[in-house]
């Protein structure tokens, strides 16, 4: 572990966590940094610098929360790979000798998309001039702190029928999104809980888990979707899991192992599953996969899910189901807490949801996009062997895996270079690891024409030739 070449004018208004922030930032952009590289502790660093530890601990924070570094508990702070990170503003605005010229991004796989062209904007208009009206004054003052009952219960019966998900509207809670809601949990299950998380997983809950003081243990993800047996052996107490739709691999928890992770729940008071169904909705192959909430006895988990991907991600709407036990302790621990989502949205979606709108819409959708993944996949097959996928039953993304001796990182920089925007599967993980480079393709928000064109553009920029004609039915 090398210490870090940081200049620091103590004289400047510019605060000195963010100097050295800037300059960390800039030497992992320009590869000064290499990935994997073990960063100096806090203490460290802050006495190499002559400043106090908590400088340090503010510009890692912000490293962190941006994706250029990942946090290991009890091991340090490790360079991310960020060739395929959209740009980041820098917190002050830096000298132009510090500048970095970016490459024009033509083309975006980013698995977070979803396809503007298909959103329903006459119904949203009309349900939206119906609310904003003065028959619904009432609207402008604070309403009920777990959110309107109207939009509770909505998502009540769509969850039930839908997800087989049972609950009451008395024990859902609306919030602005996961990033919002799951402080809430981290604070309702108390500072002595000690979290496992999945390995690759979702970086925005790994940096809650961190920015909360909270230790997160990494637990690998495989086939059959997280280790259960691994679990066991931990030593942690609350799980979060993408089971339904395994973010980013695209597994789906087996039975088997759903059957294991709730008898784990069930085994202690204290024990408590975390579950993020993040994008249910859209399942292409057989019959939609049970939330672990409808199966668990033992009133041991709790649900989350949002309509990011099912309807637009700027309406900042999600939900958590509470098991009963907690929502007693909820209700006490968040006595003065107002909703955090405006209640004029509430009773738009409310009303969208009541009349079935929004059944219908994912119905769409579904379609739509089981179209554009069919359009993803053939194009692919004819460049099979040197590449493979994974992940096509559900959700807006695949995994593509390249078979070559060139690393994840150098096929990154090669797309980066032509303006193609990627997403390598080792920015899940908490660590990098050497294997076969393997990508997140996402497909919801480019057209099936854009798809074709893209795929073959990217198999050039990697020199990969089109090896079969053969089509799949």
């Amino acid at each position: 572990m090398e210490m870090l070449v940081i200049e620091l004018d103590k004289k400047e208004e510019i605060p000195l966590y963010e100097q050295i922030y800037e300059q960390i930032r800039i030497d992992i952009t320009e590869g000064k940094l290499p990935i994997g590289m073990k960063l100096p502790s806090k203490r460290k660093l802050g006495e190499f610098l002559a400043v106090s530890q908590t400088t340090i601990e503010q510009a890692y924070a912000q490293l962190l929360a941006e994706g250029f570094i990942s946090s290991i508990p009890r091991k340090g702070f490790y360079v991310q790979a960020i060739e395929e990170l959209a740009y980041v503003e820098p917190t002050y605005q830096p000298s132009k000798s510090s500048l970095t010229k970016e490459k024009c991004v033509t083309i975006d796989f980013s698995p977070g998309d979803i396809d503007m062209d298909s959103f329903p904007f006459a119904l949203w208009r009309k349900y939206a001039k119906e609310v904003i009206d003065e028959s619904s004054k009432s609207l402008l003052l604070l309403g009920d702190p777990h959110g309107d009952l109207e939009i509770r219960r909505e998502i009540a019966r769509y969850l039930y029928h839908s997800r087989g998900v049972d609950c009451t509207p008395e024990q859902i809670i609306i919030g602005s999104g996961t990033e919002q809601l799951m402080p809430l949990v981290i604070r309702l299950l108390g500072e002595h809980a000690t979290y496992a998380i999945e390995d690759p997983g979702y970086p925005l809950t790994h940096h809650v888990f961190f920015h909360n003081d909270r230790q997160a243990i990494p637990i690998k993800v495989d086939e059959e979707g997280i280790d259960v047996q691994a679990l066991q052996q931990a030593e942690a107490n609350v799980v979060y899991v993408t089971p339904s739709h395994q973010f980013p691999t695209g597994t789906v928890l087996s039975a088997a192992r759903r059957t294991a992770l709730l008898n784990w729940a069930s085994s202690h008071e204290d024990h408590f599953i975390i579950e993020d169904d993040y994008d249910s909705e859209f399942r292409y192959a057989g019959r939609p996969i049970p939330a672990l909430q409808g199966m668990d006895k033992g009133d041991n988990v709790i649900y989350l899910s949002t309509f990011s991907k099912s309807l637009m991600p700027s309406l900042r709407i999600a939900y958590m189901v509470l098991p009963q036990v907690l929502l007693k302790r909820y209700r006490e621990a968040f006595i003065h807490y107002s909703s955090t989502v405006p209640r004029l949205d509430q009773h738009i979606l409310a009303g969208f949801m009541a009349d079935g709108h929004f059944s219908r819409h994912l119905n769409k959708m579904r379609k739509t996009y089981r179209r554009k993944l069919h359009t993803l996949t053939e194009a692919l097959l004819p460049y099979a062997p040197r590449v493979s996928f994974s992940g096509e039953e559900a959700g807006m993304h695949i995994i593509v895996t390249v078979h070559t001796t060139l690393s994840e990182e150098k096929l990154s920089q090669k797309a980066t270079e032509a303006g193609i925007r990627i997403y390598g599967l080792n920015k899940y993980r908490t660590s990098p690891v050497d294997q076969e480079p393997s990508f997140l393709i996402g497909f919801g928000g480019l057209s099936t024409e854009t798809i074709k064109t893209a795929i073959e553009k990217l198999m050039a920029v990697w020199s990969i030739k089109k090896e079969c004609r053969q089509s799949r039915t």
